[in-house]
């Protein structure tokens, strides 16, 4: 696939450029968004997501359009799963409903940034050495039975985490219990000091980093183009706040999302070993050659991916009726 220094340059403009209508036309103004707002954006951006896919399709052929959509809807998958971090944070520090726009926007842009580095990095480390393959199959392996284990679990060890960053840093910075608006910083007789929305989006940024650890692997399991892993990155991200503010309630009824993406990321994990098996330069398997090993194909990849988060759906939204109704 080759994209032209041009591409990429228009690519990152227009996605910088919709984050920052974002701000200015729902953001800078503090609000608590409708739901009728939420469901119109969210559409929005899920359509331009779309609508970017076709185009890869397009220009780039089906085999790049599929691996583009089998990571997007990887990584959005993933980042519904994060709201329910976001979720949590904003409840330990009491974030005023009007202000979480504000930390959300920020803490994206914070994502997309570290993802943007780790992607840089991955992909060198793939063009350099294909033994890494094997790394991020068996890290994604690892990722999933923790998913299982900690399911249930996930606000205590939230909780704690955040704990311990917010510890560190009031061991450092002088900071105010009081908000002051969606300050992030503010003076108290002279003397500055840090909000509790700032340290929520320091939380947030945190989070940030764990949830890339996770998903980079994960999208280069399904494409090893630079270029689709940050397009699928970007435009799954984009959106997610208002994503946030539209299932904030349906988050807690989706109690099999956990399992679910534990199955897709051991099922991409598989999926990088049998490639790096495949592509196998490393000594001690098989004396440095090649292993003849099936591979699996984008197609495969995006039906299993669909089909799990389906299935899972539909069964934690069956499971959880009762509770709908009350």
């Amino acid at each position: 696939m080759h994209v032209t220094p041009l591409a990429w340059g228009i690519t990152i403009v227009v996605i910088l450029g919709l984050f920052v209508f974002d701000f200015f036309a729902h953001v800078r103004t503090p609000h608590a968004p409708t739901f009728r707002e939420s469901a119109f954006w969210s559409t929005v951006y899920i359509s331009i997501a779309i609508v970017f896919g076709l185009v890869v399709m397009w220009i780039w052929g089906t085999t790049y359009g599929g691996e583009y959509f089998a990571g997007y809807v990887t990584e959005k998958a993933l980042s519904v799963d994060n709201l329910f971090v976001f979720v949590i944070i904003m409840s330990t520090f009491a974030v005023p409903r009007e202000f979480q726009q504000k930390v959300l926007l920020i803490g994206i842009v914070l994502a997309l940034v570290m993802r943007g580095i780790f992607i840089g990095v991955g992909a060198a480390a793939i063009n350099a050495y294909s033994w890494v393959f094997y790394l991020f199959g068996a890290f994604l392996i690892y990722t999933a039975y923790t998913l299982i284990r900690d399911h249930g679990h996930e606000k205590e060890a939230e909780e704690k985490r955040d704990s311990r960053i917010i510890s560190l840093v009031k061991r450092v910075l002088p900071t105010t219990e009081e908000y002051d608006g969606d300050k992030l910083i503010t003076r108290i007789d002279g003397r500055r000091v840090v909000t509790p929305l700032l340290l929520a989006l320091i939380a947030i940024g945190f989070a940030d980093v764990l949830f890339a650890l996770d998903s980079i692997p994960a999208i280069y399991g399904l494409t090893q183009e630079p270029y689709l892993v940050f397009t699928a990155n970007a435009f799954a991200l984009m959106g997610l706040r208002q994503l946030y503010f539209l299932i904030g309630g349906l988050l807690e009824r989706l109690v099999y999302l956990s399992y679910g993406l534990s199955i897709i990321l051991a099922f991409i994990g598989v999926k990088l070993v049998l490639h790096a098996l495949h592509e196998n330069t490393l000594s001690f398997v098989n004396g440095g050659e090649h292993v003849s090993v099936p591979e699996i194909s984008t197609a495969l990849s995006l039906g299993v991916i669909i089909g799990v988060l389906a299935v899972t759906t539909v069964a934690s939204l069956l499971k959880t009726r009762d509770r709908a109704g009350e």
